[in-house]
């Protein structure tokens, strides 16, 4: 198995073809190894054969063109194809149900999928985010399923991804990688795979260190979020700007304040603090009060939008209001667990229309100009780039009544002859 990667002749199965294993898929194939990516979703299956990415990412068509062409990769929604193959990289969802534990369907259903198409000596890989000891359980299952030994007849890994949409070809080769293996010997093996394209620093450790590992890093960004949201409570108390006096307070060096906002949304964020929490004996209160706090940001917002229709005596029942983006992050498509899509959810019913706009995602408008046409209030729930330079002035005149909620701080200075309400920004 080692003298294959070592010289590029191990064949790769990537199981899951979407944000993360898609571009993996893409990565390896480009190292010159010859990989077949699985997916279920046949419409996705037949773009990626014909060179045209179902997701947005920068780079991502020019380089998937580059695999496909070269015939080092294939996708397949046929499980034979995937059988007998050396490595399996495991890139798929582990949502939360609606009681806020994981839902690991989507993970033990790509384990059985690999189990049974798996030869001895194989390298599994699990990608995906999960909760600790998931890795060693799915090992069990997959001796199970097989009648193989973990650490003697395959290697299983968990090895998280830890990019971010926009960067993620950059970040894949760039960012440090850590491998977590059931054996010693499993760590070693993923990571000289890995080492085909990772130029950043590596790790070797165990399974559920790895895991832990993963889960920490989005818990603190998103304990250190709901901080700064809190900041923001108090700045509409104090009648201050939040992002002045943050800007102001990260010029000291052991200080870095994150951003307030709408909301914290995408797949990791929201969910990966529960994920940490699920398995454990006892917690302690604070990375649920934080999950509490950002997923209260969407609510704030209606506030915001009523305070505002309230003071110019627009009823919210009569009111018509623009809600532009639907992506969770600024110059991206993915709409998972969107703080936009929270947002509209709260306010439909109450209000007489919404409309949406956005530029990745789509929506009930085609153009900003349409979404805002005799629209009550604006409401950007997505920092997208084209809304940074949009003319308020000249849109407002669009508008039945000017009201403009920032949720994202795109908007530097209030725009003339507008009600202007933004997140920390101010009395509310």
């Amino acid at each position: 198995m080692l003298e294959k990667i070592e010289t590029g002749t191990a064949e790769i199965a990537v199981i899951g073809l979407g944000y993360i294993g898609l571009p993996t898929a893409i990565m390896f194939a480009n190292a010159g190894f010859k990989v077949t990516g699985y997916e279920i979703r046949e419409d996705v299956v037949e773009r990626i054969n014909s060179g045209k990415a179902h997701i947005v990412e920068p780079e991502i068509d020019e380089l998937l063109r580059r695999a496909v062409e070269s015939g080092n990769l294939k996708a397949t929604s046929n499980p034979r194809d995937i059988e007998g193959k050396d490595a399996y990289i495991i890139c798929v969802q582990t949502p939360l149900k609606d009681d806020k534990t994981p839902d690991l369907s989507y993970l033990e259903s790509a384990v059985r999928t690999v189990a049974g198409a798996m030869k001895r000596n194989s390298l599994v890989v699990i990608e995906s985010t999960v909760p600790p000891l998931t890795t060693v359980k799915m090992a069990g299952l997959i001796e199970e399923l097989t009648g193989f030994k973990a650490g003697e007849d395959f290697y299983m890994v968990h090895a998280p991804e830890r990019v971010m949409p926009g960067r993620i070809f950059k970040e894949l080769v760039y960012n440090s990688r850590i491998f977590g293996g059931i054996t010693p010997e499993s760590a070693e093996m993923a990571e000289k795979l890995y080492r085909s394209f990772v130029r950043g620093q590596t790790f070797k450790t165990s399974s559920t260190v790895s895991e832990v590992v993963k889960l920490m890093e989005n818990t603190f960004r998103d304990v250190n979020i709901a901080l700064a949201n809190e900041f923001a409570f108090l700045a509409h108390q104090y009648g201050i700007d939040v992002f002045e006096a943050i800007e102001l307070a990260n010029t000291h060096p052991r200080v870095r304040i994150h951003s307030p906002g709408i909301g914290v949304g995408g797949h990791c964020l929201p969910k990966d603090p529960h994920l940490l929490l699920w398995p454990a004996r006892e917690d302690f209160g604070l990375i649920r009060l934080a999950r509490e706090i950002n997923d209260s940001m969407p609510l704030f917002t209606k506030d915001l939008l009523f305070s505002a229709l309230r003071e110019l005596n627009v009823p919210p029942e009569d009111a018509v209001v623009a809600v532009l983006g639907l992506a969770y992050k600024g110059d991206s498509d993915d709409t998972r667990n969107s703080p936009a899509l929270a947002f509209i959810e709260a306010i439909e019913g109450d209000v007489a229309e919404v409309r949406t706009y956005d530029p990745f995602v789509g929506g009930s408008a085609g153009s900003v100009e349409d979404a805002l046409r005799e629209a009550d209030a604006a409401v950007i729930a997505t920092d997208h780039t084209a809304f940074k330079s949009l003319d308020w002035e000249k849109l407002g005149e669009l508008m039945r009544t000017r009201i403009l909620i920032d949720g994202r701080h795109v908007v530097e200075n209030p725009p003339r002859g507008f009600l202007f309400k933004g997140i920390g920004r101010g009395e509310y």
